[in-house]
């Protein structure tokens, strides 16, 4: 029986905030096989990422506020030897996939111990560990989803890739707002911590607009405008939510707090997530 403890800092309900982009490239694939599409979903947001939430949790002994725990427990060494049998897990079903799948999911695993690992710890430097993650958590996820998920080897649109990255590289660095004391005593140098509060909400803006753009520009060129228009209804909560706590931040410093980030993630998670399950009932669904 797994300790309390251990199964809280899996973190396994913080993988709804990464679903979108599954359900954006699965939306592109032209023929699925529901079969592998449901094993790539089950490996992703049930093994691999909550491995990763756990080994980061073990390698950075938190004591403040981290995503989806305001008051994170005590990570011990339980907590490691699970997340290395979970690793052994979704590489061993990853292979039930596709080898190309199973080699995204190692580079993948690597990608992320190295980030948290103390002796390379690529989360210390800011530029380095910001590209690491919108890299890896974006554009691969989106390539290997799409891989993993078609009936068909076809190509991958590079430009869903692209717009995979630019979204986490626009909601990223909102979720270290509030960490910079606490990364600064650890070591860590954020994009966040580099750009200062206010920098991070200028920055995450630009990487928004980009990638929004990229959307208007990638479903003109399938002629599916009105895909995009309809993913602006859905889009609309985040600029809303987004723009109010840019201006209480600019009021009072101390709202760039956990609540208003943990609150923005939930608020992007889920208009994000609902905006391109639409896109693939409409692709594959509803057409």
């Amino acid at each position: 029986m797994l300790s309390k403890s251990t199964i809280t800092l899996l973190r396994i309900p913080f993988s709804f905030f990464l679903m979108p982009v599954f359900f954006f490239s699965l939306s592109q694939v032209s023929v699925i096989n529901y079969g592998k599409a449901a094993l790539v979903f089950l490996i992703l947001h049930f093994i691999m990422y909550p491995a990763s939430n756990g080994y980061n949790s073990y390698m950075d002994r938190d004591e403040a506020s981290i995503g989806m725990l305001e008051k994170p427990p005590v990570a011990t060494k339980e907590l490691f030897y699970v997340t290395l049998a979970m690793d052994v897990i979704c590489i061993f079903l990853s292979f039930f996939v596709n080898v190309v799948f199973a080699i995204c999911i190692i580079a993948n695993i690597l990608a992320s111990r190295a980030y948290s690992y103390r002796g390379i710890r690529l989360k210390k430097y800011p530029v380095t560990g910001f590209l690491t993650v919108i890299l890896f958590q974006g554009a691969v996820t989106f390539f290997m989803v799409h891989k993993g998920s078609s009936v068909y080897d076809v190509p991958v649109p590079w430009m869903g890739m692209l717009v995979s990255s630019l979204l986490f590289g626009g909601f990223y660095p909102l979720t270290q707002v509030y960490q910079h004391e606490q990364d600064y005593q650890d070591g860590v140098r954020t994009i966040s911590y580099m750009l200062g509060v206010r920098g991070t909400f200028v920055f995450s803006g630009i990487m928004y607009i980009l990638a929004d753009f990229l959307l208007l520009v990638y479903f003109n060129g399938q002629q599916k405008n009105y895909q995009f228009w309809l993913m602006q209804l859905f889009f609309l909560p985040i600029v809303i939510y987004f723009v109010s706590w840019w201006r209480k931040v600019l009021t009072d410093r101390s709202n760039a707090s956990f609540y208003y980030a943990m609150r923005m993630n939930m608020v992007a998670a889920t208009s994000v997530n609902c905006a391109f399950i639409l896109l693939f009932l409409l692709n594959h669904v509803l057409k």
